[in-house]
């Protein structure tokens, strides 16, 4: 089976969601499926992800060579976002599994969840936090001198925190978590 990841802007978050996804599809038992980040075309943000024109088109390219389509977009802070996924869902799961997921602020809280925070920093507060790349992982990569590294830290950061799934799912259930049983159930 083959799974494609479909995120707002692959050119960081490939980093992030490759790992994540290879991990979470080997704990629910599923080794063989190869997990993809589309990178063509590039939707370049949060707006483009949720138009289903564009959608459509990501769809209409891939299907047939792949079996699961995953949307991954920022919350960013919008209530409402939940909804509209849920919709895009419903309008693109019909002869397909797609599943749409927004992470509880942005995707890197994903990774922060499987990682060994500095022992100051609460994992609560990282968790409300609306801009928890500025604030958060953005001074973490810094910290660990990661910012050279491919996708200016998210490669080593992304393989690092994709060994603790367990933990990811744990601190995350409204969003990874939710997304890993409906896939689960999916499959």
């Amino acid at each position: 089976m083959r799974v494609l990841i479909v995120p707002e802007d692959f050119r960081k978050d490939q980093y992030l969601l490759e790992p994540l996804f290879k991990r979470l599809l080997r704990s629910i038992g599923r080794r063989k499926m190869r997990v993809r980040v589309c990178q063509n075309p590039l939707l370049g943000g949060v707006n483009e992800a949720l138009k289903s024109d564009r959608l459509r088109e990501i769809v209409n390219k891939y299907d047939g060579m792949i079996d699961i389509f995953i949307l991954c977009v920022d919350r960013d802070g919008e209530p409402s976002r939940k909804q509209r996924l849920e919709q895009i869902e419903a309008e693109f799961g019909e002869n397909r599994v797609f599943l749409a997921e927004n992470a509880w602020e942005e995707i890197e809280t994903w990774t922060l969840a499987g990682l060994d925070l500095p022992r100051d920093w609460r994992w609560a507060e990282v968790r409300a936090e609306k801009q928890v790349k500025e604030r958060y992982f953005e001074p973490l990569v810094e910290q660990r001198r990661l910012s050279a590294r491919p996708g200016r830290g998210r490669e080593a950061l992304g393989e690092e925190a994709s060994r603790r799934i367990a933990a990811i799912r744990g601190k995350c259930p409204e969003d990874f978590d939710a997304l890993a049983l409906r896939l689960e159930a999916a499959i």
